[in-house]
């Protein structure tokens, strides 16, 4: 798809560290032998391309925008090992075959229509759109979605932009110290506006320019709390959300 930006992911492990529940999604144990995620105190330099642009081409399991959603774009493309530059490697839980970059329509804080690119897990390319179209229907507002890839893979320098995003092969570890792959390694995971939904951590604020937002009332625009339009459209389209956790990650919804 030539009007999709180009460079996607490959390398690069973010840990977020959880106590007693896994952060970020931590997805199903790795059978016995199996690669484990690696662990790392500190994010990748952060490394901002040009946008990237997926390299295969388009799916079309994925109807077209519905036409009583004027204005919503949701165009589907497969990725490769070169694409997922920064957030992709050789033992990663799922290949690259197994994902898509997704060229949507959102509306930004101003009020305006944006594009931007979203990477998942096929099986959850159809009812991320079901989400993501409700979203646009009800004038929610995203401040960018843009790959990881894009912030070198880091997940700290894509949460303090407060960017929605979703795949990012990096794991997640509990309090006991052993590790799991983060729902996001398995491209099953989204993270939306992390700023105005922040994870909170026994104590710790992430992304710390979210402190201001972890009074949840009154809601504020770009915000997912209880009882919300916004987090009606993620159950409704089957996804789970981690505010609901014992360390509540609002930004956060999986599949």
């Amino acid at each position: 798809m030539a009007s999709l930006p180009r460079g996607l992911l490959q390398g690069a492990a973010v840990v977020a560290v959880a106590v007693g529940l896994v952060a970020c999604g931590g997805g199903p144990e790795p059978p016995a032998g199996a690669p484990q995620p690696p662990v790392t105190g500190s994010s990748p330099p952060v490394v901002v391309p040009s946008r990237p642009v997926p390299s295969g081409p388009v799916v079309t399991a994925v109807p077209p925008p519905d036409a009583d959603v004027p204005g919503f774009r949701w165009d589907v493309a497969r990725v490769t090992a070169v694409d997922l530059r920064h957030s992709w490697r050789e033992g990663c839980p799922v290949g690259p075959e197994s994902l898509r970059a997704v060229t949507l329509s959102y509306r930004g804080f101003d009020g305006e229509v944006h594009e931007g690119v979203l990477v998942v897990h096929e099986d959850v390319v159809a009812p991320a759109r079901a989400a993501f179209e409700a979203l646009f229907r009800q004038g929610f507002p995203i401040r960018s979605v843009r790959p990881v890839d894009e912030f070198g893979g880091s997940d700290d320098a894509s949460m303090a932009a407060d960017n929605t995003s979703g795949f990012n092969c990096r794991a997640a570890v509990t309090a006991g110290g052993a590790t799991r792959w983060s729902q996001h390694a398995y491209g099953r995971a989204i993270d939306v506006n992390p700023v105005e939904n922040p994870f909170l951590l026994a104590g710790d604020v992430l992304p710390p320019e979210g402190a201001r937002f972890t009074d949840r009332e009154p809601p504020r625009p770009g915000m997912i709390v209880e009882g919300s339009p916004a987090l009606a459209a993620f159950l409704d389209a089957g996804f789970s959300w981690g505010g609901r956790w014992r360390n509540p990650d609002y930004q956060h919804v999986e599949r």
